[in-house]
Order: structure tokens, then C-alpha cells, then sequence
């Protein structure tokens, strides 16, 4: 098939190579506010190049991936859309949730996919089909861990959203999506006691959420900007007939102490790109399932706004020192 690329920065290039690597695209087409940096990308995956995204999305592509800074979800998504084309969105759908929800409803029903790549991670999956096989009994626990080396640059944090909007949506996602619950309140706590940026923007380089669920099982999320031996994403589900946990592999990024203690056999996960790099590639290559029809979408704009609405209630609790029910969030 031929597909479309919108947005070349960190992880726009990243999909590039891994949508020219995947056998089920034919051809690329790829574009990026910068010149430059689409004519280096198409010269060197072999990629067509357009130098606007309504060229790109004329160019008879039979679906286009955004990848574009935050801002431009709303506008290039509800483009695509009209052009009558299946999209993939990364993650989230707006810079704000009122946005989000209007680029929600105004796209609703087409075939949309958002990027969250843990849905597409082996362990993650494990955990959730062991969960829906009822093999953990009445879960009662969830624990999400995204532990980054080190924080991003300045210029990226100060549109990101802060560490709730840009960060911990992944492990709201990872935790409604493993245990098939709603989220019903969120109770927030944060620091910013590393670089003075964040402080300057408002944001936390370090955060702890309790998360009540539907069915009265709690949820713990654990995030950090600063973990210097590497990349750290973990879940574990506790169930009172079993436990179980995803990220317990060769490259977890902790030194265990204490006698006995047996060290991961490394190399640790140095970022994103490593940890989730089958992940990524599985995710995508479910949006050319979507493409073909072969499949629904795996994970759709009600899935991220559901997930948006529990983000702005960790941020409310944050400034507010307060538990707060999603159904607060207008």
C-alpha cells in the first residue's frame, strides 16, 4: 500500500524507517514543516516527498500517519479525515481537552487509530489477555512505571503539556486498557526538584497518582523524568489468585540489592525507541490492517479522550491537593 507521513521530527523519523522496513508498505510519501528535513528523510529511506500536507494528502496515499507537533493533531487529523483517508494519530489528539473533545466528535466513526504503543508491547498483552482469562482472579492492584534516563529538551517540555498530558497518559491508557475499567478518580502528587524549568513551566519532573477504578480496584502510577540507568516501563497486576507483570526483561534498568539478588543481564533499555521497538513496529503495522479494513481500530479517539479527561483530573489534583472523579472534568 502506499501511505503518507506528516511530521519528521524524533518519532516521525522513527515511524519513517519502520513503515519502509514493514512488507506491507509498497511506497512513502513523507512531509514535515521543515524542508530540509523532508527532502534528508525521502533521500534516504526512498520516500516520496510533498511539501505541504494537503500535496501529501493529494497524492493518492491510502492512509497518512501524523506525526506533527501537538498543535497540528486537530487540524491534520480532521483534514485526513475529510480526504476520506484512515488515519494513525500519535498520542494525544489535542493540546487541550476541549479541543480534544471537538476533534473527538468531529472524526468520530472514521477509521482513526491513536498511537499508544504499550497496547502493542508482548508483556503488556500477556498481562491483559492473562487478565480477561480471569487467571489473576478479582484484581484488586495495578501498578504503571514510566521512568525516562533523562528529560527532554526545554523547547519540547514547554509545549508538552506537562509530565501528566504528555508522560503519564501512556500509563492511564496501559492501566484501562489492561484491566478493562474506567477510571473514576484520581488523587495527584508531584515534584519538581531537578532542572528549574520545570518550576519556570509549572510542570513536575516527578509525579505518584492512586487511581480508583470502576470496580472499586485501585491503580498506582509511578513517573519520573530522571532515572540514569535507563528507560524504565513496567506493569504489574495483583489479583487474588495471582500476580502478574510486563517489563521484567533483560534490559529493566535497576540495580536489586540484598542477598541473592540476581541483576538483569542487560544491556539496560537506554529509551523509548529500544524498550518499545517491537512494539512500535507492531503497531503500525496494525494501522495497515486498518488501512486494508481487515481490522477496527485498535485504539480509537474515544480511548484517548477517555484517557485525556483522567489527565486533566491528575492536573487538577495536583493544584487543587485533592482527589478528583473524572466525571468532574467538563
Amino acid at each position: 500500500m502506499r501511505l503518507g507521513l506528516i511530521g519528521l521530527g524524533r518519532i516521525g523519523a522513527f515511524h519513517a524507517q519502520t513503515l519502509t522496513d514493514l512488507q506491507q508498505v509498497g511506497s512513502l510519501v513523507v512531509a514535515d514543516a521543515v524542508p530540509a528535513v523532508t527532502a534528508e528523510v525521502a533521500a534516504r529511506l526512498g520516500a516520496e516527498a510533498a511539501d505541504s500536507p494537503e500535496k501529501l494528502l493529494a497524492s493518492g496515499v491510502d492512509g497518512v500517519l501524523i506525526a506533527a507537533a501537538t498543535e497540528a493533531h486537530p487540524a491534520l487529523l480532521r483534514a485526513a479525515v475529510d480526504a476520506g483517508l484512515p488515519v494513525f494519530c500519535e498520542k494525544p489528539l489535542a493540546a487541550g481537552l476541549a479541543d480534544a473533545r471537538a476533534t473527538a466528535d468531529a472524526v468520530r466513526g472514521a477509521p482513526v487509530q491513536i498511537g499508544y504503543p504499550r497496547r502493542f508491547d508482548p508483556g503488556f498483552l500477556a498481562v491483559r489477555g492473562a487478565v480477561a482469562a480471569g487467571e489473576l482472579g478479582r484484581v484488586h492492584t495495578v501498578r504503571s512505571t514510566t521512568l525516562d534516563p533523562a528529560p527532554p529538551p526545554r523547547a519540547y517540555l514547554a509545549g508538552s503539556g506537562g509530565l501528566f498530558r504528555d508522560c503519564t497518559v501512556h500509563d492511564l491508557d496501559a492501566v484501562r486498557w489492561v484491566t478493562g475499567q474506567e477510571i473514576l478518580e484520581v488523587y495527584a502528587t508531584g515534584a519538581d526538584r531537578g532542572d528549574p524549568v520545570f518550576g519556570e513551566l509549572g510542570d513536575v519532573d516527578a509525579a505518584a497518582l492512586l487511581l480508583t477504578m470502576a470496580d472499586g480496584s485501585i491503580g498506582v502510577i509511578s513517573d519520573s523524568r530522571y532515572n540514569a540507568r535507563g528507560y524504565d516501563v513496567r506493569l504489574e497486576v495483583h489479583g487474588a489468585a495471582d500476580s502478574a507483570a510486563a517489563g521484567l526483561d533483560d534490559g529493566l534498568p535497576i540495580r536489586p540489592l540484598g542477598p541473592g539478588a540476581l541483576a538483569p543481564a542487560g544491556p539496560a533499555h537506554a529509551f523509548f525507541m529500544d524498550r518499545l521497538a517491537s512494539a512500535f513496529r507492531a503497531e503500525l503495522a496494525a494501522f495497515t490492517e486498518l488501512v486494508a479494513g481487515t481490522r477496527p481500530s485498535p485504539c480509537t479517539v474515544d480511548d484517548a479522550l477517555a484517557v485525556a479527561v483522567a489527565a486533566e483530573a491528575a492536573t487538577v489534583s495536583l493544584r487543587e491537593h485533592r482527589p478528583v472523579r473524572t466525571d468532574e472534568i467538563g
